[in-house]
């Protein structure tokens, strides 16, 4: 997708009353200091801790209902192309999921939306159907992500080897390096470095308008990165899908 999901997801949150405006100019802030200076582990932590506070006391079906919200901001930023490459995997016989540091909720809904088969995301703990503010399980960013692919991987029986995972963001490494086929989808700069380097597919779409990137990289306020798709296969093997290497319309080898 164009953009972050965490811009619509803090702008549903803020519209819905669940975060101050004092809460939207600091994430805000925070946002484009994270993207100026990188990620650490230190800067992670602080991330995880923030979004924790955030939702503390919040309860899980208040949050489930900012679904629509935020789908409304998320599905036009989605790229056809993708969708398309994702659903010629499921036709090939693989499973597909969202691998997000969004909520795991949220992952879920836009998921089944888009008929993906599931949707991999940040869960925190739940009390009596409320957020206490702890997290449950990895944080579903940079290492997380991986963490929580191979988990699923072996509940499903999935053969990461002869899996696909796609990601604009050099903060997706962890992911991309745990599949056997990475591939880079609009890359930044980084991502598109190493891309180079490795030999790794690359793919590029054109932009749904400068000013919609522009409002959902600079200004996102949860500070999130964008949804990674992850094309995960079955041991069974599978011939790749019509559009998937080694040719592709709208690929370009880097």
């Amino acid at each position: 997708m164009a953009g972050s999901s965490a811009y619509e997801f803090a702008r549903a949150s803020y519209r819905n009353g669940l975060l101050s405006r004092r809460q939207l100019a600091r994430g805000a802030w925070a946002n484009v200091q994270f993207r100026l200076r990188g990620s650490t582990d230190a800067a992670t932590d602080e991330l995880r801790e923030r979004i924790a506070q955030a939702i503390e006391g919040v309860r899980v079906r208040d949050l489930q209902r900012l679904g629509p919200a935020v789908l409304a901001g998320v599905l036009p930023r989605i790229y056809p192309q993708m969708l398309h490459v994702a659903w010629e995997h499921q036709d090939a016989g693989r499973e597909v999921y969202i691998c997000t540091a969004a909520a795991h909720e949220l992952a879920e809904v836009l998921a089944r939306v888009l008929g993906f088969d599931g949707g991999i995301g940040a869960r925190s703990e739940v009390r009596d159907g409320v957020y206490t503010g702890r997290p449950h399980g990895p944080f579903t960013y940079r290492e997380g992500k991986a963490i929580a692919m191979r988990a699923l991987a072996a509940e499903r029986g999935i053969d990461l080897a002869a899996s696909w995972a796609y990601s604009d963001s050099e903060s997706d490494l962890p992911m991309l390096r745990a599949v056997g086929n990475p591939v880079a989808v609009n890359p930044d700069a980084t991502l598109a470095r190493i891309a180079r380097e490795e030999g790794w597919e690359t793919l590029r779409f054109e932009r749904l308008g400068r000013r919609l990137v522009v409002a959902g990289s600079v200004v996102a306020a949860a500070t999130l990165g964008g949804v990674g798709s992850l094309a995960l296969g079955r041991r069974k093997p599978v011939p790749p899908p019509r559009r998937i290497p080694p040719r592709f319309p709208h690929r370009h080898r880097r």
